[in-house]
């Protein structure tokens, strides 16, 4: 996806996140965030949206195999997970001291 401006998204690399929508949705598991990809607007769960892939025996694996691993999932399928409250919110964003924290809507605390 080609844009004129980078997209800003409020989840990074290691947050914990709910899926709400799609096969996995599950509101009350809060799981981790292996890796944002940015231009496709997707990013990477753990144990969300498994997939079975079929590899060749190669020099680094020898045996080949079935091999199950994540698939990417749409960034609009998730919401960040409050500690606090114990539930999914919604974040806004603040500066302060020159930089900017995201601020929780939930319980107000910055995540």
């Amino acid at each position: 996806m080609k844009a004129r401006f980078k997209s800003k998204y409020t989840i990074r690399k290691g947050d914990t996140v709910v899926v709400i929508a799609g096969d996995d949705k599950d509101r009350s598991r809060p799981r981790q965030v292996k890796e944002v990809l940015l231009e496709e607007g997707k990013l990477i769960v753990e144990g969300v949206n498994m997939i079975t892939k079929h590899t060749k025996p190669s020099a680094q694996n020898t045996q080949g195999g079935i091999v199950k691993k994540e698939a990417p999932i749409q960034i609009s399928n998730v919401m960040l997970w409050d500690a606090k409250a114990k539930a999914a919110t919604r974040v806004t964003k603040k500066r302060a001291e020159g930089k900017t924290q995201r601020i929780s809507k939930k319980s107000g605390d910055a995540i």
